[in-house]
């Protein structure tokens, strides 16, 4: 069981306790919002929501917060933290630590994120999922590349661009082998027509991103079972008067959005009019996107290149954005506070949207009975 408290401290040792309350000022389960409920726990896990007032009266020990209770958040896509790179350490205990650095920030469950590199170093990363995942908030899985567009590359190495092969099949059948959760990006205009197709028959979920697909060609991939895109404006082409581009054909549809909330990323006045657009609820999902220096130094190595921290941004040599310094928590406020998404909407972006997007809803992202008592409390919202 994971409870995050932040500043709250429970009144009695909450990992020594077979059972026990907690009565938070506001409830979120995943759906709603709302006061005057109590948690349940037992073995470390819910036993059942109930009417606050009915807290303490089997004699179990209670926990009340002035804070408000929400499913833990589910990060679908997280490329490092703690001075750690799923790229640069693709072992089960690298992903380990990168979880670790998530953790204090509310984040339960991640898919650690392997970006373009060589095939060897995909292959070490699928061995260490399979290893990892199930423990310690490694729930799956995210390949964002190789099969993508060198003209949206942007941070990616152009060297390990490429066509999609069976060195990549090979991985994604062993990890589905292993009901491994796999979150797979890829341009749609870089691969055969029928790959997405044959991907989501495998229990692959596709994202579109890295992409300079025009509008018909993601109309086309949406249409063969694409179900995402993958950091939304960013990496692919935008709207334009006559030409919608991915960015367009993508928030006209029912596709789930990854999105930045960083502030660098996306400019939040346009974050706001996507929000706005979505022709269905839910299809929202707030992403960290966050690289090594997430509670770790302030720069790192990618492709052999330093990455350092300036003024809350991660720079190249040339100044270039390459990579978010941010976590889910902190993403979260800036969604409330300064894009002013309503609370509930932005909670089920951090938790029940991305559970959906993965097919995790009975592990991830809600609070139901039965499932996991992943909590995160937090103040000041």
């Amino acid at each position: 069981m994971t409870v995050i408290a932040g500043q709250d401290v429970a009144p009695f040792d909450i990992d020594a306790t077979e059972a026990w309350w907690l009565v938070p000022e506001r409830l979120f389960d995943g759906e709603t919002l709302d006061t005057g409920r109590a948690v349940r726990i037992v073995a470390g896990r819910i036993d059942d929501l109930h009417p606050a007032a009915e807290a303490g009266r089997d004699d179990l020990p209670v926990w009340r917060t002035n804070g408000l209770a929400s499913p833990g958040f589910f990060d679908v896509q997280v490329n490092g933290g703690g001075g750690v790179m799923v790229n640069g350490t693709p072992t089960a205990d690298g992903l380990r630590a990168i979880a670790a650095a998530h953790r204090p920030g509310g984040t339960t469950a991640i898919l650690p994120t392997l970006i373009t590199d060589a095939p060897e170093v995909m292959e070490k990363a699928v061995s260490a999922v399979i290893a990892a995942v199930g423990r310690d908030g490694i729930v799956g899985v995210h390949l964002e590349g190789p099969h993508i567009s060198v003209a949206r590359k942007g941070a990616h190495n152009p060297r390990f661009i490429r066509p999609i092969d069976d060195d990549t099949l090979s991985c994604v059948r062993r990890l589905r082998a292993a009901n491994v959760p796999v979150l797979l990006t890829l341009a749609p205009e870089c691969v055969p027509p029928g790959t997405i197709a044959s991907l989501r028959a495998m229990g692959v979920v596709v994202s579109l991103g890295h992409t300079a697909a025009d509008a018909a060609t993601t109309r086309a991939a949406i249409a063969e079972g694409a179900r995402a895109v993958t950091h939304l404006y960013n990496a692919m082409t935008p709207i334009t008067s006559r030409e919608p581009g991915v960015v367009g054909a993508a928030l006209d549809s029912d596709l789930y959005c990854g999105f930045i909330a960083d502030g660098h990323h996306v400019d939040d006045a346009v974050l706001r009019l996507a929000i706005r657009s979505r022709p269905m609820a839910g299809r929202m999902v707030l992403v960290s996107d966050a690289m090594s220096t997430w509670n770790g130094p302030d720069h790192f190595t990618l492709y052999g290149e330093t990455i350092r921290l300036d003024g809350g941004k991660l720079v190249n040599s040339i100044g270039s954005l390459a990579g978010v310094h941010i976590d889910m928590a902190t993403s979260l406020r800036r969604l409330v506070d300064v894009v002013g998404v309503p609370l509930e909407d932005a909670l089920k972006m951090a938790t029940a949207n991305p559970s959906r997007l993965m097919g995790l809803e009975a592990n991830v992202g809600f609070l139901r009975p039965g499932m996991p008592a992943d909590i995160v409390l937090l103040g000041g919202l």
